[in-house]
C-alpha cells in the first residue's frame, strides 16, 4: 500500500468546511428520535447521491419487514481489493428540550441533537465528498455506515450488524469518532484497549401481599423486601466483583404504593449494570437475579428479575488504536493527541468492535472555555471549527491505515 500524507487533505477539507458545517446546521435543525431518522437519512441518501457515491438504504430495522434509516455507502480508491476499512457515524438525537441562542436551533420541540451525532454524521458527510473527489489519489476500499439508533436499546450498531452490513466486502478495521467538551478544539483523543463499559437494564418486579399499614403481619410488605433487596444487591459489587475491574451498579427508579398507610401489592424497582469485563458482567446478571430472588423468598414473596442484554463493552483493538495515534500525530499535532481516562458510559459502537479490530476516538470540540457544556445537556453545543478536524482524521484514517 502506497502511504498517503495526511496533510493532503488539510487544504481540501478547508475549502469545503463551511458547506460541511452547514450540514451540521440543518442536521441539528431536525433532529429526530431513535429508529425515526427518517428526514435525516433522506438527506444523507440525496447527498450521497449528488456525488455519485453507491449505497444501500433500509439497514438497522428493528423487525422483519420493516423499513430501516441506516445507510451504507462504499467508495473505491486505487486497487479496491488490497484493502478494505469502514468509518460509521450515527444518526439519531435524544428527547431533550433544546436551549440554546444559536439560530440552528432544534425545529422539532422535545427533540434534540445534544449528543453530537449531527456532528459525526456532518463529519462522515464531508469525508465522503472528499474521499470520492480524490479517490485516485489513494488505495483501497472504504465502507461509510450511517447508523440509526444508538441511543436506544438494543442498538442500531446490532441490527445493522444483523443485516450483515459487516459483509460483501468486510471491513479490515472500523472507525468511528465522538465529540468531546472535555477537550479543546484542536486535540485527538484515543485510548487503546478497554475503554467504556457495557450497559444492561435491570427491571425487578418484587411480590408481596398488601394491606394496612397498621396491621404488618397480615401483609408480606414488599416496601421491607425492596429495601432489603437495594442494600444487598450493592455487596455484589463490594464483595463479589475483583476490586480491580471497574463495575457500577446503581438504580434511578423505585416505585410502589399509592398512600402511606398502605401496603401495596408489589414494587419496581429500574437500575443499570455497568461492566469493563465480559466474563464478570455475565457473572453478575446471575448473581443479581439469584440474590433477588432469594431475599424476596425469604421474606415471604417472590420476585420477577429481568436483565435485558445490552450493549458490549468497547475495546479499542490495541495495535489498531496506536496506527490511529500515529495518524492523528500527522493531523493535529503530537502535542494535540492525548490518553483518554476509562469511561462508565456505553456506546454501541462496541457491538463492531467485538467483530473486527476498531479504534472510537473523540474530537475536543469546547474553545477557550466556551461549548462546555457535557453532551445530554440542553445547553449542549460546539465549537464549530472542530468538525474541520473530524473531517480531517476520518479522511487520514480512511485513506491512510494499514491494516497490514
Amino acid at each position: 500500500m502506497s502511504p498517503i500524507d495526511p496533510s493532503f487533505f488539510e487544504p481540501l477539507v478547508n475549502a469545503s468546511l463551511e458547506e460541511i458545517i452547514s450540514f451540521r446546521h440543518h442536521i441539528h435543525s431536525h433532529p429526530e428520535l431513535s429508529f425515526q431518522e427518517i428526514q435525516t437519512s433522506a438527506f444523507v441518501s440525496d447527498k450521497l447521491t449528488s456525488w455519485g457515491i453507491s449505497h444501500t438504504k433500509g439497514l438497522g430495522a428493528l423487525e422483519a419487514g420493516q423499513a430501516g434509516t441506516g445507510i451504507v455507502a462504499i467508495i473505491q480508491g486505487k486497487n479496491p481489493e488490497s484493502r478494505v476499512v469502514a468509518l460509521r457515524s450515527d444518526l439519531d438525537a435524544l428527547p431533550i428540550t433544546e436551549i440554546n441562542p444559536a439560530g440552528y436551533c432544534s425545529q422539532n420541540k422535545g427533540v434534540m441533537h445534544a449528543c453530537g451525532h449531527d456532528v459525526h454524521t456532518s463529519c462522515l458527510l464531508g469525508a465522503a465528498k472528499i474521499l470520492q473527489e480524490t479517490r485516485e489519489h489513494w488505495e483501497g476500499t472504504v465502507k461509510l455506515i450511517f447508523q440509526p439508533g444508538e441511543e436506544k436499546h438494543p442498538g442500531g450498531a446490532s441490527l445493522m450488524i444483523r443485516d450483515q452490513v459487516l459483509d460483501n466486502p468486510k471491513p479490515q478495521a472500523i472507525f468511528a469518532l465522538h465529540v468531546y467538551p472535555h477537550l479543546p478544539y484542536g486535540k485527538v483523543g484515543y485510548r487503546a484497549g478497554q475503554y467504556m463499559a457495557s450497559a444492561d437494564e435491570i427491571y425487578i418486579t418484587i411480590k408481596g401481599k398488601g394491606g394496612h399499614a397498621a396491621l404488618p403481619h397480615q401483609t408480606i410488605d414488599p416496601i421491607v423486601m425492596a429495601a432489603n433487596v437495594l442494600l444487598s444487591l450493592q455487596q455484589i459489587i463490594s464483595r463479589s466483583k475483583n476490586p480491580l475491574t471497574p463495575s457500577v451498579l446503581s438504580f434511578g427508579q423505585i416505585h410502589g404504593g399509592n398512600a402511606g398507610n398502605v401496603i401495596p401489592d408489589e414494587v419496581r424497582i429500574e437500575g443499570t449494570l455497568r461492566c469493563m469485563d465480559e466474563t464478570w458482567r455475565a457473572q453478575a446478571h446471575e448473581l443479581i437475579k439469584n440474590h433477588t430472588i432469594d431475599i424476596c423468598r425469604a421474606l415471604g414473596g417472590d420476585a420477577v428479575v429481568e436483565i435485558p442484554k445490552g450493549y458490549p463493552s468497547l475495546f479499542n483493538h490495541p495495535e489498531t488504536t496506536l496506527k490511529v495515534k500515529a495518524i492523528a500525530e500527522q493531523v493535529v499535532g503530537a502535542e494535540n493527541v492525548v490518553e483518554l481516562d476509562l469511561r462508565m458510559a456505553a456506546e454501541d459502537f462496541s457491538f463492531y468492535t467485538h467483530e473486527v479490530p476498531g479504534c472510537f476516538f473523540r474530537i475536543g470540540t469546547s474553545h477557550e472555555g466556551q461549548f462546555t457544556y457535557p453532551v445530554h445537556n440542553a445547553h449542549f453545543d460546539i465549537y464549530e471549527q472542530a468538525i474541520g478536524v473530524g473531517v480531517k482524521m476520518f479522511c487520514a484514517v480512511a485513506a491512510g491505515f494499514d491494516p497490514a
